[in-house]
């Protein structure tokens, strides 16, 4: 299946801010962080197709995941 990750913010150093994955079946998201190297304590907003994402939640082709750090700023 194919999926779409967009990082934001901190996330975005060392990476890209947009990857296309290609992989099996019934991967949680949880397993896309840990691809990511994106300890799941860091994550403040998770977001699935637009919605509120949560780690164990299984992706389905043409899923679009976005991952946000905690900001700061003033």
């Amino acid at each position: 299946m194919n999926i779409e990750v967009r990082l934001f913010a901190a996330f975005r150093e060392g990476r890209e801010k947009k990857q296309k994955l290609i992989l099996s079946e019934d991967t949680a998201i949880l397993e896309i962080l840990n691809m990511l190297n994106i300890d799941k304590e860091e994550v403040a907003i998770l977001l699935l197709n637009g919605m509120d994402g949560d780690f164990d939640r299984r992706l389905k082709d043409g899923d679009v995941l976005s991952i946000f750090p905690p900001v700061g700023g003033g």
